[in-house]
C-alpha cells in the first residue's frame, strides 16, 4: 500500500486483505499486511488486519504486538481497544483484558454497535453482569434491537433468571419471526407441560413456506426441529420427539464438512505423545489449593458437579474456559496442525504452561482459593495438566455411553461438538474418548477421581463428600443445595442445574432404543459394553 495511494486505492487494498482473511489464506494475508506496513508504518487499519491474521494462525503474542502498535497509532478508536482486549485475553493476561474492556465499556455508552461488541467480549471473559449492563444500555439507545434482546436473554439464563429470559425471547419472536434460534432457546428454559407449551406455534412456523417471498432456510429448520423434539419429549410423546430430532440433526450434519476420524486420530496421537513412561511418577502436591478440573463428555454431569462443588465457601467456578487451550497453542506456536501441536506439546516447558494458566485464571478475580475449570474437553489435556500443575485436582464424570450419546444428540450445540449430529460419529467419538480415558487411568493411577453420573444422582451426599475429599475440602451442607448456587452458569444445562436433583434423565435413552440402534451398533463394534 504505497504512501501516495488515494482513499479508493486504500479501500480496495484493505478489501483484498479481508478476502484473504475470509478465505483463510492466512500467511498471504500476513504478508500483504507486512508489505503494506513497510510503506505506511503505523497504519491502524492494516495493523488490525495483521492482528486478526495472527490470531487465526495461533500467533497470539504476534497478535498483541500488532494491536499494541495500532493502539499507539489510533489510541481513541473503539475497534482498536476491543481487539486489544481480545489479544490480552488470548495471551492469558485476563486481569489486563478485563481492565481494558472496562475502559472500552465506559467509552461506548453512546455507541450501539460498540456496546454490542463489548457485551459479547464480556461473555467470553465471564463478565455476565457487565455484559448485562452493556445490553441494557444498548436497549435504551435501540429499544427494538432484537439481537440485543436475544443476547440479554442468554445473559439472564447464565445469571439464573429463566422467567425474564423467556419474556425477552417472546419479545424477540414477536418482532422477528425468523429468528429461529430464539424459538429453540425458549423451549429449553423450562420443562414444557400440556397446559403451557409452544408445540402448535413451532409446527406452524416450521410449515411456513414463505414470508415476504422468502423460504425459511435450512439453518432455521434445524433449531425449530430441535425445539419441537425437546417439547414433545417433555410432553411424553417420544415418537414425535424422535421424528423431529432426527430431521433436525440430519439437516445440521449435511451442513458440515466435519470428519470424526480427525478427532479419533487426535486422541490416538495423545496416547502416543504421553505414554505411561512419560507420566509415571508424576509429581503431586495436594497439600495446597489448586485448580479443579471437571472433565468428561458434554452432557455427562459436569455442570451438576460444578454447581455442587462451587456451593462450597472456598470454591468458585469460572465456568467453561478456553485459557488452557489458548496457552497450549500460544506456547507451542508455530505448530501447523492439530497433530503437530500434540507432538510439540509433549516436549514443551510444563512449568511455563502451569504458570501461564495460573496467571490467567487468577485474573478473573474470583477471590477463592480453589477455582473450577469445568471445560468438558479438558479430558484431552490430562497429560499436560498433571505435568504442568502438580497441585491440580481432577474429577472425571462418567455416564452410560448410550445415555451420554442420547443427551448429546438431542442438544443443539451450534458451533461446538460437531460429532454430536450423527449417531455413528457419536459412537466413534465416544469409543475413542473411552480408550483415551483408559490410557490416562493406567498411566497415572489415582491421579483423578472417576464419578459416575448415575451414582451421583441416586446417592448425592456420599458421592459429593467423596468429591470434596478428593479436592482436600471439608464438608459443607450447602453443597447439597447446589440448585440455590447463585454463581453464573452458561452451559447447555444452565436451566436444569437451577432445579433440585432430578433422576428422570438417567434411563430416558431407553425410550429411544430403536431409534438409537446405530449408536449401539457402532459402540458395540468398537468394543464398548453397553
Amino acid at each position: 500500500m504505497a504512501t501516495g495511494m488515494n482513499s479508493t486505492g486504500r479501500t480496495v487494498f484493505l478489501a483484498q486483505i479481508d478476502g484473504l482473511l475470509q478465505s483463510r489464506q492466512l500467511p498471504d494475508a500476513e504478508r500483504a499486511c507486512n508489505d503494506a506496513l513497510a510503506s505506511t508504518p503505523g497504519n491502524a487499519d492494516v495493523l488490525l488486519r495483521l492482528a486478526h491474521a495472527r490470531q487465526q494462525m495461533g500467533n497470539f503474542d504476534g497478535m498483541l504486538e500488532a494491536v499494541t502498535l495500532a493502539a499507539s497509532a489510533a489510541p481513541s478508536r473503539l475497534d482498536v481497544k476491543l481487539v486489544n482486549a481480545s489479544a490480552l485475553a488470548h495471551c492469558g493476561l485476563i486481569a489486563e483484558a478485563r481492565a481494558a474492556l472496562s475502559d472500552v465499556q465506559k467509552a461506548a455508552q453512546s455507541d450501539s454497535a460498540g456496546l454490542r461488541h463489548v457485551a459479547e467480549a464480556w461473555v467470553h471473559l465471564n463478565g455476565f453482569v457487565n455484559a448485562e449492563q452493556c445490553l441494557r444500555r444498548l436497549l435504551v439507545l435501540s429499544p427494538d434491537d432484537t439481537s440485543a434482546l436475544f443476547a440479554l436473554s442468554s445473559v439472564r439464563v447464565a445469571l439464573g433468571d429463566m422467567t425474564e429470559a423467556e419474556t425477552l425471547l417472546d419479545a424477540v419472536i414477536a418482532k422477528a419471526r425468523f429468528d429461529h434460534d430464539a424459538f429453540y432457546n425458549r423451549s429449553t428454559l423450562r420443562r414444557q407441560s400440556a397446559a403451557s407449551n409452544h408445540v402448535v406455534e413451532l409446527q406452524a412456523q416450521l410449515k411456513a413456506q414463505s414470508i415476504g417471498g422468502r423460504k425459511p432456510s435450512s439453518a432455521g429448520e434445524v433449531p425449530l426441529c430441535y425445539a419441537l423434539a425437546k417439547e414433545f419429549e417433555d410432553l411424553g410423546d417420544h415418537a414425535r420427539s424422535a421424528e423431529f430430532l432426527f430431521r433436525g440433526a440430519g439437516v445440521r450434519r449435511r451442513q458440515m464438512s466435519y470428519r470424526v476420524e480427525t478427532d479419533v486420530e487426535a486422541m490416538a496421537a495423545l496416547e502416543m505423545a504421553f505414554p505411561t513412561a512419560a507420566l509415571d511418577g508424576v509429581q503431586v502436591e495436594h497439600d495446597r489449593p489448586g485448580p479443579i478440573f471437571i472433565v468428561g463428555l458434554p452432557r455427562s454431569g459436569t455442570t451438576l458437579v460444578d454447581r455442587i462443588m462451587s456451593a462450597h465457601s472456598a470454591v468458585a467456578s469460572l465456568g467453561e474456559l478456553t485459557d488452557l487451550a489458548l496457552a497450549v497453542t500460544r506456547l507451542n506456536f508455530p505448530a501447523g496442525n492439530k497433530l503437530a501441536l500434540i507432538g510439540k506439546s509433549a516436549g514443551m516447558d510444563f512449568a511455563t504452561l502451569g504458570a501461564a494458566y495460573r496467571r490467567a485464571i487468577g485474573g478473573y478475580g474470583a477471590g477463592k482459593a480453589w477455582l473450577i475449570d469445568k471445560t468438558p474437553a479438558n479430558f484431552l489435556y490430562l497429560g499436560l495438566i498433571v505435568k504442568a500443575m502438580p497441585e491440580a485436582r481432577i474429577i472425571h464424570l462418567r455416564r452410560h455411553p448410550m445415555a451420554a450419546g442420547h443427551a448429546m444428540f438431542k442438544t443443539l450445540f451450534r458451533m461446538g461438538y460437531p460429532f454430536s449430529y450423527d449417531l455413528e460419529d457419536l459412537g466413534k467419538y465416544i469409543a475413542a474418548y473411552l480408550r483415551l480415558m483408559d490410557h490416562w487411568r493406567r498411566a497415572m493411577p489415582g491421579r483423578f477421581l472417576d464419578v459416575d453420573y448415575e451414582e451421583l444422582v441416586h446417592h448425592q451426599e456420599p458421592v459429593s463428600q467423596r468429591m470434596l475429599e478428593h479436592c482436600g475440602l471439608s464438608w459443607e451442607d450447602d453443597c447439597l443445595s447446589f440448585h440455590e448456587n447463585s454463581s453464573p452458569s452458561a452451559t447447555a444445562s444452565a436451566s436444569q442445574v437451577r432445579q433440585p436433583m432430578y433422576q428422570g434423565s438417567v434411563e430416558l435413552w431407553r425410550r429411544y432404543e430403536r431409534e438409537l440402534e446405530p449408536l449401539a451398533r457402532t459402540l458395540s463394534g468398537l468394543g464398548v459394553t453397553i
